[in-house]
């Protein structure tokens, strides 16, 4: 089977709304460069489109109706929408559902050192990644450093153009000869992915005090560590005790950018599932009256296993649910069970891009490809399928009638070779209720990169497809 080029396909009207949302899309991801940050960028966003927070309405004893838009944030970390449909909800309930974590550094906790005249913060990586990607490049650090006393300090260090950087120092390339015989995983080591953050000692005056009992100048210990715990306390009122109780993630610096002569590529870090995030939110949006209830989760830890309180294994989207149908006049636990297990849903994630350079690693039967369109994988796992979740040919059958009658444009694809490896979603856990799920989303090139690529026209046509699902999706 043959399909168009995605960009093949459009009038000038698409191509202008597709160039629109894009550059939304662009500004989402350098506002949102951690989880935090998403949750906070969604919820301006939704409640300027009237959507009301869920906890609020139950505090208030508000009841909810037809047309009611209504969102609960859990940790910070994770969100759950809804838009209540002319149906009652146990008849189930349109779902997307994405992540908005993505591979990174994380801060530790006892962080800060000096050695051989440098301040370090010492990390370790989040998610799945190539850890040679991330030296000698200028790098951010994003996060919170909640004090003893519950105040809350934001740092966003390196995104502004007056902004200082950071970076990960590499062996130069003359006294490689042992390092490039390594295998590419023990190239860089986990525990060498330090961050350099300084290197001046602090300022000593000439002051009584710093002078000991002979008179001399008093020599300050690890001195470039002090200069940095000094510019902490006096820029952020942070003191070094303060990384216990801090989440701080160190991400590639700089902003999403067009790629290509002909700018049809975007080329940033976190669309892995930034990009499906973004796409669900819009579709939810946009999307006025249906008649199934529709719902947009987006959730934390999928790059480590879904696990935690603000991973999709966590309870609360199933709590979520539950307030929503109490406040709908719904609520048992047996009209909990039966609404979710008639939901239907797309686990919107990303799939890796056909890359010629590395053709040996793909299907090319199938994969998908940049500029393809929307992404449809009836199956992820690894090898044998472990890990996968399966959509039924029933289900993929309404999906396709649904698409061909809204004119979106999709493709089939698997993660690459059978034999080599492959991934999961939070597919299988929605599936667990008895659900109709299927993984869909948009075809990324470098994924688990610092930078990431994806086509401006599979970012539109999934919108597109989103938008087409929550509208009629329905078995």
């Amino acid at each position: 089977m043959e399909r168009k080029n995605t960009w093949e396909t459009y009038n000038e009207a698409q191509l202008k709304e597709l160039e629109t949302l894009n550059e939304g899309y662009r500004e989402f991801l350098d506002n949102s460069k951690t989880e935090r940050e998403c949750i906070d960028t969604i919820v301006n966003t939704v409640e300027a489109a009237g959507y009301k927070e869920l906890e609020t309405l139950i505090a208030e004893g508000k009841t909810l109706k037809k047309g009611d838009k209504v969102y609960s944030v859990w940790m910070n970390k994770s969100i759950a929408m809804f838009q209540i449909g002319t149906k009652p909800m146990t008849e189930g309930m349109n779902i997307l559902g994405a992540h908005i974590d993505s591979p990174r550094l994380d801060i530790k906790q006892n962080p800060l050192y000096e050695d051989g005249g440098f301040a370090y913060l010492d990390t370790h990586y989040y998610g799945g990644v190539k850890k040679y990607q991330w030296v000698t490049i200028p790098l951010a650090l994003h996060g919170v450093v909640v004090k003893k006393d519950g105040t809350t300090i934001e740092l966003n260090v390196g995104e502004n153009e007056d902004d200082p950087v950071f970076f990960i120092s590499d062996l130069l390339i003359h006294l490689s000869q042992e390092q490039l015989e390594k295998k590419a995983a023990k190239v860089i080591e986990g525990e060498a992915l330090d961050l350099i953050v300084g290197n001046k000692p602090i300022k000593v005056g000439p002051k009584a005090e710093d002078k000991n009992a002979d008179g001399k100048k008093e020599t300050v210990k690890e001195a470039v560590k002090a200069g940095i715990l000094d510019i902490l306390k006096n820029q952020y009122d942070m003191e070094e005790e303060d990384f216990i109780s801090a989440e701080l993630e160190v991400v590639p610096a700089g902003k999403a950018r067009e790629a290509g002569f002909d700018r049809s590529i975007i080329l940033s870090y976190g669309q892995d599932d930034r990009v499906c995030a973004y796409t669900s939110l819009m579709a939810m949006l946009d999307t006025k009256e249906t008649e199934r209830t529709m719902c947009c989760i987006l959730v934390d830890k999928e790059e480590i296993g879904s696990v935690g309180a603000t991973g999709m294994q966590s309870r609360f989207f199933e709590n979520a649910v539950a307030e929503v149908m109490n406040l709908c006049g719904e609520y048992s636990e047996l009209n909990v069970r039966r609404c979710l297990a008639r939901c239907c849903m797309l686990s919107s994630d990303v799939s890796s891009a056909y890359d010629p350079s590395y053709a040996g690693s793909f299907d090319k039967k199938n994969v998908a490809y940049l500029g393809g369109g929307m992404v449809l994988n009836k199956f992820t796992g690894s090898r044998g399928k472990s890990g996968s979740n399966d959509a039924n040919a029933e289900y993929l059958a309404h999906i396709r009638k649904i698409y061909e009658e809204a004119g979106v444009n999709f493709q089939t694809a698997e993660l690459g070779k059978v034999d080599l490896g492959g991934g999961g979603t939070i597919a299988y856990i929605l599936a667990l209720y008895g659900m109709n799920v299927i993984d869909s989303g948009v075809a990324v090139l470098n994924m688990h990169a610092p930078w990431e690529a994806t086509s401006k026209a599979d970012v539109y046509e999934t919108y597109r497809g989103y938008r087409a699902f929550v509208e009629k999706a329905g078995m």
